[in-house]
């Protein structure tokens, strides 16, 4: 996979170091999501190395360019967020726990990819809007649009004949009961 996102921490000193990372849409293809027309986020990693752990420290900025829920136009969505991870070290690989990573004994890289990928696609929101329908600085025509597609029609609600005949029946026994 990407070199890049694989720390080898044995080569460290003690301490905390500092990775940055640029990201783009080449970043996501890696793990086949294509949810994103474009992507510009800088990804900042605070990476402690202390005598029996590793504590990483993520944080992200940027932007995403996806489509509008309501109009379909495309757009940069600004995202940020951050991940706290911990390394411990066990008998066998664990990443059960989202906050909480155990490596075997004498691994000597640890790889932050999978991480930071979880991080951006959790942090943009599930609704979309752009700011321009907030605004309402976005083109008319594409909001109009929707606005038709969106609203429900007036039905007038058709009874099936053999259930009005049922409900005449309920209202005469209703009547005579009385």
């Amino acid at each position: 996979m990407m070199k890049e996102f694989l720390i080898p921490f044995v080569g460290l000193k003690l301490g905390k170091h500092r990775f940055d990372y640029q990201i783009n849409n080449k970043f996501f293809q890696e793990f086949d999501y294509h949810q994103f027309e474009g992507a510009s986020i800088t990804v900042e990693l605070v990476f402690e190395k202390k005598a029996t752990l590793l504590e990483l420290s993520f944080k992200h900025l940027g932007s995403v360019n996806v489509p509008c829920d309501v109009t379909g136009e495309q757009f940069d969505l600004p995202i940020k967020g951050k991940l706290n991870l911990v390394v411990q070290f066990g008998e066998e690989y664990n990443d059960d726990n989202e906050e909480l990573l155990v490596l075997p004994h004498g691994e000597y890289q640890v790889n932050v990819a999978q991480y930071i990928y979880e991080m951006i696609v959790l942090s943009v929101p599930l609704k979309r809007i752009h700011p321009g329908v907030k605004d309402g600085s976005i083109d008319v025509s594409n909001y109009e649009r929707y606005i038709t597609y969106e609203q429900p029609k007036e039905q007038k609600e058709e009874v099936d004949p053999r259930w009005a005949k049922l409900k005449d029946l309920l209202k005469d026994n209703k009547d005579n009961n009385k």
